[in-house]
């Protein structure tokens, strides 16, 4: 999809109505300081429209970026923070769980885990809640750019049997500093709401 339009249309804090959208969605979870607003500006074509901090657990809001009028991108709040209070934690995972039950046009959820390192226990409880809502997760391996080439392999199968990944199951190493990858998601992205650039009518 060529990026034309995009705007940060509706954010839902806690207490916030989840919105009923006419258009398909598709969301980014991950952890805190995965590189989900790094991955999310990669994509748009964009600086500075998911905001990133070096500070874990900035976003606390699910955000809902409407791309050109086509379908909406939507930005999970980042789990596993450690220093986040329990109540908040609490508070953060019942509004990710409200979302998933509650959105009719949800198409796919894409996980993104560090490749650098295996699986945590909250990344493993992610990817199997996610399971469990109904939903066969994307795996987006962040950090590409971290790893030697000859670490990448190794290290991608470390994330797959670490998730119980099946043979079918797409993961997708990524990094946001070269945007290797970057076509892939949005292959998969197009695939999934069915969109086709509209061809140019000839002369």
């Amino acid at each position: 999809m060529k990026i034309r339009n995009v705007e940060l249309e509706t954010v839902c804090g806690i207490t916030s109505k989840i919105p009923d959208n006419a258009l398909a969605e598709i969301a980014f979870a991950g952890k805190s300081n995965v590189g989900k607003s790094s991955l999310i500006n990669a994509l748009m074509n964009r600086k500075a429209l998911a905001r990133t901090s070096s500070q874990p657990g900035k976003t606390q809001t699910i955000n809902f970026y409407n791309i050109n009028d086509a379908m909406y991108l939507v930005d999970l709040p980042g789990y596993g923070f450690a220093k986040a209070p329990q109540s908040e934690r609490v508070k953060w995972g019942k509004m990710i769980e409200n979302y998933l039950h509650k959105s009719r046009q949800l198409k796919a959820v894409f996980l993104l885990v560090d490749i650098r390192h295996k699986p945590s226990a909250n990344d493993k409880t992610m990817y199997e809640w996610i399971v469990y809502q109904g939903f066969r997760p994307i795996i987006i391996a962040t950090k590409l750019d971290k790893l030697k080439r000859s670490q990448v392999q190794k290290s991608i199968q470390e994330v797959r049997e670490g998730l119980g990944l099946k043979g079918e199951d797409l993961l997708i190493p990524f990094s946001a500093v070269t945007k290797q990858g970057r076509d892939e998601i949005w292959q998969a992205m197009d695939a999934l709401v069915g969109w086709e650039e509209p061809q140019k009518e000839q002369k």
